[in-house]
């Protein structure tokens, strides 16, 4: 039995949680044995497992282990993670996302795991801190490499970034995209009007929505920007925001003062996504950077028309006017006329709609997930001997 210690530092909705879940509970039970290990997460972020009604059968928490870098508790973190690697006794640890891939990599340096591999669902290491800042943590990350048996990005454009900034060999990389049960998605067409009736949006009123978590990467300000443009363009459009996040309040007071608050909806988190979908004419995403844009992959398997910034991963999953379209970063302008495009000519929204259903549903399946990371942990294995 092939023991795996999976490391992720806190399970908050997204994608690095959905991930994790789902290659603890679905790789083969008679092949490996999986311990999930994570923190604790902030008030407004909410868990993953609660929202969807999940368990993990193995789970550990570290209360200490959480996103922010906080010294002594860092250490403790380390130090507990450590004593949890020498009790499980992993033939692998897998981290996932920045935290978690420094504690728990150095933990198992520590206690000499055989293989030791880190997947990168994003980076911070660009745009999000000062210049001084970003290169103390690119040099982190690339003495965390050389602890590290494998390199996994979620998309070719995260890999190609990383190798930009000279993190990791190029033939110690591999890209596995994320995998998700889509299945879920199946009956979305048949929910279309439950949402509408739960808001009192009228048949005919587009809706134009975003899933995000309302943080400043998402950057809900231009997605409000592009909806002050439209509803001056149509005013009976609707706006719906699903998420909670630390500018709930922030976002409320500029939705107020753009005087959007009769036709804009804070939905806060929400596990019935097939129904939601089901009522978005167009999914938007605002983001400044991403990994792989879930929602955009969850809106393309609703067979919905998606509107994003063309950033980070993003390209990856939309091929502009082939399965959605992309503006440029901050383009509120930009993302405002690709909606009223996607309005105007609903035909052509659909074709692509379809294509961009097919595309992630080839793409973005659970099954290819679990056999890619199989795969890449017989791999790793065998050339250690340990595959047995």
């Amino acid at each position: 039995m092939i023991r795996v210690l999976r490391v992720i530092a806190r399970m908050n909705i997204g994608g690095p949680a959905i991930h994790a879940t789902l290659l603890s509970r679905r790789l083969d039970p008679a092949r490996y044995e999986t311990v999930l290990v994570t923190g604790t997460e902030g008030e407004t972020e909410g868990n993953h497992l609660d929202l969807h009604g999940q368990s993990v059968t193995d789970l550990v928490t570290i209360p200490d282990l959480g996103r922010e870098i906080r010294g002594l508790q860092d250490l403790r973190s380390l130090y507990a993670m450590v004593r949890v690697i020498r009790r499980y006794k992993p033939h692998i640890v897998h981290t996932h996302a920045a935290k978690a891939g420094t504690i728990g990599r150095v933990a198992a340096w520590m206690a000499r795991v055989p293989v030791v591999v880190h997947t990168f669902h994003g980076h911070v290491l660009r745009g999000y801190f000062s210049p001084r800042k970003e290169e103390a943590f690119r040099a982190i990350e690339r003495g965390l490499a050389r602890l590290s048996d494998e390199l996994v990005a979620v998309s070719p454009r995260v890999r190609e970034e990383l190798l930009e900034m000279r993190i990791g060999r190029p033939d110690a990389f591999s890209v596995v995209p994320l995998g998700f049960d889509l299945g879920r998605f199946d009956e979305a067409a048949s929910l279309r009007g439950q949402l509408r009736n739960e808001l009192g949006i009228p048949p005919e009123s587009p809706v134009v929505g975003i899933v995000a978590r309302l943080v400043p990467i998402k950057a809900h300000e231009v997605f409000l920007a592009m909806a002050e443009t439209l509803q001056r363009r149509v005013p009976s459009m609707h706006f719906v925001l699903v998420g909670d996040g630390e500018r709930r309040a922030e976002l409320e007071r500029m939705v107020d003062t753009a005087g959007l608050r009769p036709v804009t909806h804070f939905l806060g988190w929400r596990a019935d996504l097939a129904r939601i979908y089901a009522d978005i004419d167009v999914v938007a995403l605002t983001s400044r950077n991403e990994g792989s844009p879930v929602a955009l992959i969850e809106g393309m398997a609703c067979a919905r028309p998606v509107v994003s910034t063309r950033v980070g991963g993003v390209p990856d999953v939309v091929c502009h006017h082939e399965t959605g379209w992309l503006a440029a970063m901050d383009d509120a302008e930009g993302m405002a006329g690709l909606v009223l495009d996607v309005l105007a000519l609903p035909d052509r929204g659909a074709a692509v709609a379809a294509a961009g259903r097919a595309h992630v549903r080839a793409t973005y399946g659970a099954d290819r997930l679990i056999a890619d990371i199989d795969a890449l942990y017989t791999r790793l294995l065998t050339a250690k001997g340990l595959d047995r």
